[in-house]
């Protein structure tokens, strides 16, 4: 967990806190599931083990992402993909209920979301407005799978204690332990309602105050239902609420449309046997209609890439941020000033290049490369060769040669190209220019005659000879201070004596 640095505190439950994380190695923002308790709680144990190894079987465009799970001081640490947005957060912002085409979008995901879990025989159990995320492009994700688990074996019974009360089905109430999909239908239709109108549909303040939620707006229970809960303990000496008049969903939400109201019937029927399964919710009128269902598919698949484009940017902003953070030099620049002989004392036409120099550039350069690197190209215009370093390692700091005011001296445009076979202190190159072997550097350094000027014209220049060449000159002279090409006509070694 070092490599993970701490951004706050996201949300807090009964049996862990989620903290919003980056990755200090590739800059991603996760979200980090810390259980409070340590691993010999068994409960916690329990709960942790049952989420990691769901997580790692469901992979799904609408289920949050499980990245990486760790343990450290006997706690389970599970690292998730960060979405800090959910329906809870749009409901608070929209008191009044959310918009028709918005809650359409996110019931389709949810539902497929739900669905995919049914598909491998797995129950949320929990589904309610903060366990589902909804991403910056509006992919909604559901999360936190505390409570969910496999479908039971046949006789194999559940823990009744699960789902959040305003969202629990009859049967989870009366503390039914054989139950199925049809717990976290129920809990869709809730929601529905709820993300239109935005309020809760039953918000019950204990569990026999839930039931009488549900009794007055859809009647009496089932009768095993009914049998289950004077059989529970906890409700002993306790009785069913005699309802003699129910409010009806039309009836208590008369501007909703006749087809949502439709749709949360069936999710909200009494008999769990009767409640349609999560295709066939996504086969109604209320996202078919209008070819909804059909033309949002393909929306979602552009929103997901959207998203994944993100992150992928994201990662390399925060890599480029990194390395450059670490590496100081990577932009360093200089500008040296190429200066025609024509002029005396005044620089003209006088042309900036900008060279980019880095650490790794340094390691690569070949000394033995650079007795090759004037070439002979007739009276072609001036061109700046590749990037070259600024940090060989035959200088030991190159730093003095920053200054813009530098004037590079020109070099004859008949130059060949430099023989191989050059071996001995003082060369000659075919064109008729004279060059010393420097003992030191092993750079190929040309000598010119007193009073005898260089051929004018266009001249065609390797930059990264004159500039090394260049260093050498001014090697101990103040770095502002501009060189006259006069001066170093008369006498060009007398520079370094200064």
């Amino acid at each position: 967990m070092e490599k993970y640095e701490n951004l706050g505190l996201v949300g807090e439950g009964s049996y862990g806190m989620v903290m919003k994380c980056r990755n200090k190695d590739n800059g991603r923002i996760v979200a980090i599931k810390k259980f409070l308790e340590s691993d010999d709680d068994k409960m916690v144990r329990k709960i942790a083990m049952r989420e990691i190894k769901l997580l790692k079987q469901l992979r799904h465009e609408n289920l949050v992402n499980l990245l990486e799970v760790c343990k450290k001081k006997k706690r389970w640490y599970l690292v998730f993909e960060f979405v800090d947005h959910t329906i809870l957060d749009d409901l608070e912002l929209f008191p009044k209920g959310l918009d028709y085409q918005v809650v359409q979008k996110y019931l389709f995901q949810i539902i497929s979301g739900i669905g995919f879990c049914h598909s491998h025989n797995i129950i949320h159990r929990d589904i309610k407005p903060e366990n589902i995320l909804v991403s910056q492009s509006g992919v909604v994700k559901l999360c936190d799978f505390g409570f969910a688990r496999t479908l039971a074996a046949p006789g194999e019974v559940y823990t009744d204690y699960v789902a959040t009360r305003w969202y629990r089905a009859p049967e989870l109430l009366v503390g039914d332990v054989k139950y199925g999909k049809a717990v976290d239908v129920w809990a869709v239709g809730c929601l529905v309602t709820e993300m239109l109108m935005g309020e809760a549909l039953f918000p019950g303040e204990s569990d026999i105050d839930q039931l009488y939620h549900i009794m007055t707006c859809l009647g009496n229970l089932i009768p095993r239902h009914q049998e289950l809960f004077y059989k529970n303990p906890v409700f002993a000496g306790g009785r069913l609420p005699e309802i003699k008049e129910t409010e009806p969903l039309e009836r208590r939400y008369p501007k909703l449309p006749e087809v949502v109201i439709d749709l949360t019937k069936k999710c909200l029927h009494v008999d769990p046997d009767k409640r349609p399964f999560c295709p066939e919710l996504l086969s109604h009128d209320f996202f078919q209609a209008d070819g909804f269902a059909e033309r949002f598919s393909q929306e979602l698949q552009l929103k997901v890439q959207k998203d994944e484009r993100n992150m992928s940017c994201k990662k390399s902003q925060t890599r480029k941020k990194e390395k450059e953070k670490d590496d100081p030099f990577s932009e360093e620049r200089i500008t040296p000033v190429v200066q025609d002989t024509n002029s005396e004392s005044k620089i003209t036409d006088s042309k900036p290049f900008k060279l980019k120099a880095s650490k790794l550039d340094g390691e690569k350069v070949n000394r033995a490369s650079n007795a090759n690197c004037l070439s002979d190209h007739g009276t072609s215009h001036t061109k700046a060769a590749p990037s070259t370093s600024l940090r060989d390692s035959s200088v030991a700091n190159l730093d003095r040669a920053k200054s813009p005011g530098v004037a590079i001296p020109p070099l004859t445009h008949s130059l060949a190209t430099m023989a191989a076979g050059v071996n001995s202190v003082v060369g000659t190159i075919p064109g008729g220019q004279n060059y010393r072997m420097d003992e030191k550097t092993k750079y190929c350094i040309p000598i010119v005659k007193p009073n005898k000027l260089s051929p004018t014209g266009i001249y065609n220049m390797n930059v990264a000879t004159p500039i090394l060449f260049l260093f050498i000159l001014l090697w101990k002279r103040s770095p502002r201070k501009e060189v006259k090409i006069s001066e170093w006509r008369e006498d060009p070694w007398s520079l370094n004596e200064n």
